[in-house]
């Protein structure tokens, strides 16, 4: 099977560079899909979308239909594409099934994990603390980017020792999935958190190989961005966001 694991295009790392155009494509439309830059329910027009782009109208065709393949966008008959909807009940779909893989992920990690899995858990934690006080300074699109790359790489850390391949390919799908409804509460005020101190917590329990408690704070982790999704207004699901370089608050995170 091959490396796709945290990865949404083509079995790539999330940071690789595109080897084609129309991997090229693909990326950035996801980026701009998963950050909100198009609403859901949104119609996609390639006559539009290929000068934005810079790609001709059959590699954006492709590209979508890669995306559509993810889930992100749904392709409709000869009406062309649009931007996958999204729902509470999606969301808390989204949300148990992640939870159980994760847990799971979690358990086997820590059965597994060895000195050096310790290691890259505890620098990925750092990295991470370092992106957040960047973000608390200076909220930003490309502090924001850089936030969300770091608790990728973190979560990953985490179940970088589970040997199940397929458990950890669908838990980067279900990742991507729910990134969406975390980026449509940033425009909202969301539950009270400290999601650092979530982070180092679960962290700590998970390098103490305290398995119990370890899989109790990722769970609590998980489900209190469900919690800030079900406090949102419920147009929040539906209009476009106001910004495109919003910051992201520090309570909203998973």
């Amino acid at each position: 099977m091959p490396d796709i694991i945290w990865s949404g295009h083509d079995g790539a790392a999330a940071d690789d560079a595109p080897r084609t155009l129309i991997e090229a494509a693909c990326q950035r439309l996801r980026q701009d899909i998963v950050a909100g830059h198009y609403a859901p329910g949104e119609k996609l027009r390639v006559e539009h979308l290929k000068d934005r782009y810079e790609v001709g109208a059959g590699t954006l065709r492709e590209a979508l239909a890669r995306l559509a393949a993810e889930t992100l966008v749904v392709a409709q008959g000869q009406r062309g594409f649009s931007v996958a909807a999204l729902s509470l009940a999606d969301f808390e779909d989204l949300t148990r099934t992640r939870i159980n893989l994760e847990c799971e992920a979690l358990r086997l990690s820590i059965l597994h994990g060895d000195d050096a899995w310790e290691g890259q858990i505890m620098a990925s934690f750092h990295r991470l603390g370092r992106a957040q006080d960047k973000l608390d300074e200076q909220p930003s699109l490309d502090t924001v980017r850089e936030w969300e790359e770091r608790n990728r790489a973190f979560h990953r850390s985490l179940l970088a020792a589970c040997p199940s391949a397929w458990t950890l390919h669908f838990l980067g799908i279900l990742y991507q999935q729910s990134e969406r409804y975390r980026r449509y509460t940033l425009q909202n005020r969301p539950i009270p958190r400290n999601v650092h101190h979530e982070h180092e917590a679960i962290m700590q329990a998970t390098i103490a190989r305290d398995t119990d408690r370890a899989l109790q704070l990722i769970t609590r982790h998980i489900a209190l961005t469900l919690d800030a999704v079900r406090s949102a207004p419920p147009d929040t699901f539906v209009r476009r966001p106001t910004s495109r370089s919003a910051g992201l608050d520090r309570s909203v995170a998973g």
